[in-house]
């Protein structure tokens, strides 16, 4: 240490030695100069927790003990709540020493198929000096990426990304000659479809969010969302939940070129800064993405653990659809323009996906449910809702246009709800072309088929509701394109079959 020390006097920087001895020397107060040059404002009382914290890390951790900023970030992520900040710090470094991640960067080589298919790399670096750290999302095969690496590969390439933009941050902040604690993230959704719903992708990436969040806490600065598309309802309904609130802040939306002009990217990037397929004149050395090919994807063998962990642990539940029995769930609305989401695998055999309307409760009607923002699950039954009695387009009517699922399939999409009342999924049993959608089994023939046919699908699926408020209060730049995020609304029934990725 005395080493480096006497080579960073001869390189003339005081203020770096400073930043050093604090860094091993505990002291009653900070230098003035070393907080305003490496850790911004800090209340006094901020200043004695992170000392406190500091000191008691050198008494009693046995390891690598992290820097001021490091520790800073945890301290305001728990927001100087002292016992707090110094339990999960604790618990993100038994995690780092665990998995080697101090070493990640020196030792972990990424694989080619990374470097040739994820379309994400550091570009420059924004109006407030922050890393700036490109993902084109919706360029990118993630489907194909888990199928050929898997999880853990993945989760990896994650990491390294965060020590990286961790090491920029500390480079960026002697350049700039001020505190340079986080970066900002662009994402670009051009060209994100249901494809990229792809449960087990999902999945994983829940994991790798809550593995970020507990371990690299305040260190995004901002994200911008650019060219949102219609699925993105289903994409934030599945991941926000794992967001923190102090994150989830931090986030803009922009939908289709909204982000081009006053109040859109020139705000947070220099215009020569933007990349050339945003519309700007600088070009960005990341990759273009593409389909990943069938021939490196991993065999069933080698995905079979990890598939059925993915599979069964989860938020899934399972359904069997008999012959002449559907399979329904049905939600009550109180508030149109809500959002209903699904994302089913059909497990055994085909069926019929349907969205019926009532504004009527259909029976049986039993609630076991209530849900928050006035949205209440009434359940799902094996039994036909719908009086007999009632009359399509009258009593009822059908929201979304039917459509048939192949045993196999992945299905997901999401409806923006027109009116308040009851909406029931439906999911029915296809045995021939001569099935129709609009067709609604009675009674008499539902309890006849329980008892004489065995015949039956098997799906797995998830739903979602969200309400129309808090739509508006997260995603308010989505707006324009309000109208057009059912994937199977009348507006785009005639483009079904290429709007919707199974």
């Amino acid at each position: 240490m005395l080493a480096a020390l006497i080579r960073l006097a001869s390189l003339n920087e005081p203020l770096l030695i400073t930043y050093v001895l604090h860094l091993f020397w505990p002291v009653d107060k900070l230098d003035a100069d070393y907080i305003r040059r490496y850790l911004g404002d800090l209340t006094p009382l901020q200043e004695s927790c992170l000392i406190r914290l500091r000191q008691w890390l050198q008494e009693t951790h046995k390891g690598k003990i992290p820097k001021d900023q490091h520790v800073l970030r945890f301290l305001r992520a728990g927001d100087f709540n002292l016992d707090k900040a110094r339990e999960f710090l604790c618990q993100s470094l038994t995690w780092r020493k665990q998995h080697q991640v101090d070493f990640l960067l020196d030792t972990w080589e990424r694989p080619q198929l990374l470097q040739d298919y994820y379309a994400a790399g550091w570009h420059q670096h924004d109006r407030d000096g922050r890393p700036l750290y490109i993902l084109r999302l919706g360029q990118m095969d993630t489907k194909g990426l888990v199928r050929a690496l898997g999880e853990e590969v993945l989760l990896k390439q994650v990491l390294s990304i965060n020590e990286e933009g961790l090491r920029r941050c500390e480079d960026n902040t002697r350049v700039f000659g001020r505190p340079i604690s986080c970066w900002t993230c662009l994402v670009d959704l051009e060209g994100l479809n249901m494809r990229h719903l792809w449960r087990p992708g999902i999945k994983t990436l829940l994991r790798i969010i809550e593995v970020v969040e507990a371990n690299y806490p305040e260190t995004l600065g901002r994200l911008l969302i650019l060219r949102a598309p219609r699925v993105f309802p289903v994409l934030w309904t599945l991941v926000s939940p794992l967001i923190d609130e102090n994150t989830r802040k931090k986030f803009l939306v922009y939908a289709g070129n909204d982000y081009q002009g006053p109040g859109g990217l020139v705000d947070y990037i220099d215009k020569e800064v933007i990349p050339d397929f945003l519309g700007g004149d600088c070009m960005c050395d990341i990759s273009e993405g593409g389909m990943v090919p069938k021939s490196l994807y991993r065999t069933a063998e080698e995905l079979e653990s990890e598939e059925n962990h993915l599979l069964t642990d989860s938020i899934y539940k399972s359904a069997s659809i008999f012959k002449g029995a559907p399979y329904e769930m049905l939600i009550e609305i109180t508030e149109a323009s809500s959002v209903i989401t699904w994302d089913f695998d059909v497990c055994k055999g085909d069926v019929i996906f349907n969205i019926y309307h009532s504004k009527r409760a259909p029976q049986p009607a039993k609630k076991d449910t209530l849900g928050a923002h006035g949205i209440t699950s009434l359940g799902a039954v094996n039994a036909q809702m719908i009086d007999r009695s009632w009359v399509l387009g009258q009593d009822y009517s059908g929201v979304e246009k039917a459509f048939i699922c192949r045993e196999g399939e992945s299905v997901q999409g999401s409806h923006i709800t027109r009116w308040p009342g009851f909406y029931i999924l439906q999911w029915r049993f296809h045995s021939s072309p001569a099935c129709t959608a609009s067709s609604l089994p009675r009674m008499d023939d539902v309890l006849a088929s329980l008892q004489v046919s065995s015949h039956k699908c098997k799906i797995m699926f998830y739903t979602e509701v969200l309400a129309s408020h808090d739509f508006r209060g997260s995603m308010t730049s989505l707006e324009s394109c309000h109208s057009g995020f059912s994937q199977l609304s009348a507006a785009t029934t005639s483009s079904h079959s290429s709007s919707i990725s199974r």
